[in-house]
This record gives C-alpha cells, sequence and structure tokens, in this order.
C-alpha cells in the first residue's frame, strides 16, 4: 500500500499543481499552500503537506504555459477537460491513465489574496479528495 500511496501522491500533487491557476483568476506573486489528502480506505491519517509557489506574471496571464508538455518522459498521461471559469470560481474535470487509473473533477475559489478548494478522485483503491488552500505572501523573489 505504501507504494501505491507514493504514486497517488505524485499524482495528486503533479495534477494539482497546474491545475490550480490553469485559467483561473489567480494572482502573481509568493503563496503559502496548503493540500490535505483524505482517502477512505486509510487507515492513517495523512498529515497536510506545505510548500510555497511562486505564480510568475506570465503564467498568472497565460496559465497554459505552466501545462505539462506531454513529453515522451513524463511519468503520467493526466488530461484536464471541461474548465469553465465563473467569476472566481474554476472548475474543471482530470481523467488519467498512467501510472494509475483515476479520474475526477475539482473547484476552486480565488479571491485576490486566497484560494480555497477541492479535487475529488475515484480510482482502484478508492475514493480521495485533495482540498487545497492558498495564501499569497508577497512577490516573487526569484
Amino acid at each position: 500500500m505504501t507504494s501505491k500511496l507514493g504514486i497517488i501522491l505524485v499524482l495528486g500533487l503533479g495534477a494539482f499543481s497546474w491545475v490550480v491557476y490553469a485559467q483561473s483568476p489567480i494572482r502573481d506573486g509568493r503563496w503559502d499552500v496548503t493540500m490535505q489528502m483524505e482517502m477512505a480506505n486509510l487507515p492513517t491519517k495523512i498529515p497536510p503537506m506545505k510548500t510555497t509557489q511562486c505564480i510568475t506574471k506570465e503564467q498568472a496571464a497565460d496559465p497554459t504555459k505552466s501545462l505539462p508538455s506531454g513529453s515522451a518522459d513524463s511519468k503520467n498521461d493526466c488530461k484536464v477537460s471541461d474548465y469553465k471559469v465563473d467569476g472566481s470560481k474554476v472548475s474543471w474535470k482530470v481523467a488519467c491513465s498512467k501510472p494509475q487509473k483515476m479520474a475526477g473533477s475539482g473547484e476552486m475559489t480565488f479571491t485576490d489574496e486566497t484560494y480555497d478548494g477541492a479535487l475529488k478522485m475515484s480510482m482502484e483503491f478508492g475514493e480521495m479528495t485533495m482540498k487545497l488552500s492558498g495564501k499569497r505572501t508577497g512577490e516573487c523573489t526569484k
């Protein structure tokens, strides 16, 4: 189960890291991001994962520059579809076939300084929910 959880974490983080601002109203700058993963079939609770992410002006203006290229050495083939942007709310669907087959949908709500949302996925091992929140903490330093 540990290796399966590792695959799920990698896929989840990879999918969420670019979906969060793919065609979204996110603002450029440095963001503190917290992700909490919940799985019904997992006997122990996964601790929240915290990262800092820099969204450049170019990424905020044209989020497609951040999307995976789908190159031959890509470890997953997740495809995002049905983007809907309605004011400060973004919703989408995602489907992956490798290394683990899974599908789901997500929704995010943005303000100038924060965002909150969730991605719900169905896979061979059961249902998974990734809750994500972000807070803008200033300008990028790099």
